[in-house]
């Protein structure tokens, strides 16, 4: 039975050079030497020239092999251009911050949030610690200036002329003490310790009490030409009348004129 050939044969091509492969004549490998060669503008990604131009392939092994020789193809391109194309530099992880750099900002955040009242209420906190300060500050130096001054107990001492026993021209001695808070005046008529008097002040009551000074003075306060004994204490005034050799309270008719005459002459 005669077999019918067919004239017409299409060569196949390579899925990668895009030439026809096969027997044919045109198909003979050229030197590489070849001038006339086209050169390539741009190396193709697929895969890289084989050195031994004089292989030969045949028709049904690449054509056996086209679909498997595809894969490689991709893999091998894929590998290509992750080996020859640009590097991308990997980004290191963001360092979180120490506490050392959170606290300035956690402050600055604060500061921006904070209610007007609280500065209004931290200024009232300072200026209350800087009084309670000052205040502690001030008392300490007025109770030592008093240590310097009257000692403990707090102890008045001076010397005045009353008309009292001082015929041989000594004036009466007068302490004032301060006794567990009470004031008391001892009186020495003219400087004789075997007549001495004591007279009984006002007893204190605040803190402190037995750490305040009393002193004394003397002035006419009921206009009979006798100097009359005044114990100051605490910003008050007692006055002793100076009467029948002696000294004696107040009574209660004479207080309106007292306090009057204290009020005119002040301290």
């Amino acid at each position: 039975m005669p077999v019918l050939e067919s004239t017409e044969f299409t060569t196949p091509r390579s899925a990668l050079r895009h030439r026809p492969i096969g027997d044919d004549s045109k198909q003979q490998e050229r030197p590489a030497t070849d001038i006339n060669a086209p050169t390539p503008i741009v190396q193709r990604a697929s895969r890289t020239r084989s050195t031994d131009v004089n292989v030969e392939i045949d028709e049904w092994e690449r054509a056996s092999g086209n679909s498997s020789a595809n894969t490689q193809t991709q893999s091998h391109v894929r590998h290509s251009s992750a080996a020859t194309g640009p590097k991308t530099l990997s980004k290191a992880p963001a360092r979180k911050p120490s506490a050392a750099h959170r606290l300035p900002r956690a402050k600055s955040a604060m500061r921006r949030n904070a209610h007007p009242l609280l500065y209004l209420g931290i200024g009232m906190l300072g200026m209350l610690i800087l009084w309670t300060v000052l205040m502690g500050v001030v008392n300490w130096f007025n109770t030592t200036l008093d240590d310097i001054r009257y000692g403990r107990p707090r102890t008045f001492q001076t010397d005045q002329f009353v008309g009292q026993n001082e015929s041989g021209g000594i004036p009466s001695h007068f302490i004032a003490v301060n006794l567990y808070g009470r004031i008391e005046v001892i009186e020495f008529p003219g400087g004789d310790a075997t007549h001495a008097r004591i007279f009984l002040g006002p007893q204190l009551y605040s803190t402190g009490n037995d750490l305040i000074p009393a002193t004394l003075t003397f002035v006419d306060v009921n206009g009979d030409h006798k100097p009359d004994m005044i114990i100051n204490v605490q910003g008050s005034k007692i006055v002793f009348i100076n009467d029948q050799g002696t000294f004696r309270p107040l009574r209660p008719d004479e207080r309106p004129q007292i306090e009057q005459f204290l009020q005119q002459h002040g301290p």
